[in-house]
């Protein structure tokens, strides 16, 4: 097992890390619209968006793989309204491919985020 960090996504200020690495796959911790300096993207949902997938692919990059790679994501959405522009923007990320897919709409998320992914990808 090995644990990936990286500077260009935020560091955890908890107890857990943004990937770990277990054999030839990465299972990344769920990702929030923060910015690597730590700082909240308290903006719309396509910003928060957006943001979540440039830190998991600054964590994924660190653990030696890439967007291409992902089999599986979860996806936690404040608000279900949001579905449309979520397929939207994710179809984006994954042209390649379209991995298996989770998503969940929550009461709340941290920092009342609007997305929260989570993801595992092989190496």
């Amino acid at each position: 097992m090995q644990i990936i960090s990286t500077d260009k996504a935020p560091q955890p200020n908890l107890p857990y890390s943004q990937a770990v690495k277990v054999g030839n796959l990465v299972y990344t911790s769920g990702t929030l619209p923060f910015r690597p300096d730590g700082t909240f993207v308290d903006g719309t949902f396509e910003e928060q968006l957006h943001q979540v997938f440039a830190n998991l692919e600054a964590v994924l990059d660190a653990a030696g793989t890439s967007l291409n790679k992902v089999v599986k994501t979860t996806v936690f959405l404040k608000n279900m309204d949001d579905f449309a522009k979520l397929n939207e923007i994710y179809g984006s990320y994954f042209k390649e491919h379209r991995p298996a897919r989770s998503t969940i709409e929550v009461a709340r998320l941290p920092k009342d985020a609007l997305v929260e992914i989570e993801l595992v990808a092989a190496v």
